[in-house]
């Protein structure tokens, strides 16, 4: 079971460090708000309330589909594709970041969502087409791979344990840096950080596909 925890907090993690609305929408807030060090908890609060929700429409709706082991192999091989895709992508981007990468520079630019930092987390989230399509390949492709559904409740549980917390361990800190005056982040470590977090989805999208082959969740 903790190997649930584990993987879901690493896939989390390479997600989280890549630039995006979300990422964007915490250093604006950090930076304008009285008490900014708290929004980043505030805005993945939201962000992890919409995700649970998801997670259960998911299961919910796919308890047909988890019967049908031709449909789960194929959900499982093209989740893992997507990931090999996606880190892929991460490492090519990660080579082109340059020496002076400021982060922070576009959160004055930042100007909807300007309201309660909890419901901005869930509009921006649900702002973001890339999630959507996250989770219907990559998501649901870890979910049926590691046997994460109804029935297996301690599973569902670490597994959106771990999600979250690769969210946590990147946001709230970018936050705190915000209002406490932090500007710049080391590029060179960014990069290596990113090409590792795609060599790792690489490794692991092709473990998706030879489990979910190999070894299917039902007979």
């Amino acid at each position: 079971m903790l190997e649930i925890l584990l993987f879901s907090f690493l896939v989390a993690l390479t997600g989280a460090l890549s630039p995006g609305p979300l990422l964007t929408y915490t250093i604006y807030k950090s930076f304008k708000e009285k008490r900014g060090y708290l929004e980043g908890i505030y805005i993945i609060l939201g962000h992890a309330t919409i995700e649970l929700i998801l997670i259960l429409f998911l299961l919910a709706g796919a308890s047909f589909f988890f019967q049908n082991i031709y449909i789960l192999t194929i959900i499982g091989i093209v989740g893992g594709s997507f990931l090999i895709l996606f880190g892929i992508i991460s490492i090519k981007d990660a080579l082109k970041i340059e020496n002076n990468l400021n982060l922070f520079q576009s959160s004055s630019n930042y100007n909807r969502f300007k309201g309660n930092s909890f419901i901005g987390g869930i509009l921006v989230t649900l702002s973001n087409p890339f999630w959507e399509f996250w989770w219907a390949v990559v998501g649901l492709g870890f979910m049926v791979n590691f046997n994460i559904n109804f029935f297996n409740p301690l599973g569902l549980i670490l597994f959106f344990i771990g999600h979250e917390l690769g969210d946590i361990i990147w946001y709230v800190p970018i936050s705190i840096s915000v209002y406490f005056g932090g500007r710049s982040l080391n590029s060179r470590i960014y990069k290596y950080v990113i090409v590792l977090c795609g060599i790792f989805m690489i490794i692991f999208g092709l473990y998706l596909i030879f489990n979910i082959i190999f070894f299917p969740p039902i007979s």
